[in-house]
């Protein structure tokens, strides 16, 4: 279960890191998504990875999960959710007012499309 767990979150960073380097905002947008969920699976997995284990230690249970980590999980979902929207909205205006979604530089891209012409 460890093992399953530990891949699902280095795939994750993994392809979060390489949609971030790319040149687009889409795939910007998705990989800082994808980096989140990496770090929330992160989080809960710090909880203790048990089946059918109460999050609260009672009475004549030795085996439970810690309720912290689906806490700060909980929160962190609500404000990626929310911090998504905004670098969504950021993008859509960057979009409508450049009718480009490139990353780069625009001196840079300048400079490149008039060597381009010359």
């Amino acid at each position: 279960m460890e093992l399953l767990v530990a891949t699902a979150i280095g795939a994750l960073t993994a392809a979060g890191i390489y949609m971030i380097l790319r040149l687009r905002t889409f795939p910007v947008i998705i990989g800082t998504s994808l980096l989140s969920y990496a770090v929330n699976v992160f989080l809960f997995a710090s909880g203790r990875l048990a089946l059918n284990a109460p999050p609260v230690l009672r009475d004549g249970v030795e085996v439970y999960t810690d309720p912290l980590p689906q806490a700060l999980v909980l929160t962190a979902i609500v404000i990626s959710f929310g911090m998504t929207a905004v670098i969504v909205m950021i993008a859509v205006g960057s979009y409508l007012s450049s009718d480009d979604d490139m990353v780069n530089d625009p001196d840079a891209h300048a400079d490149q499309a008039k060597e381009e012409a010359a």
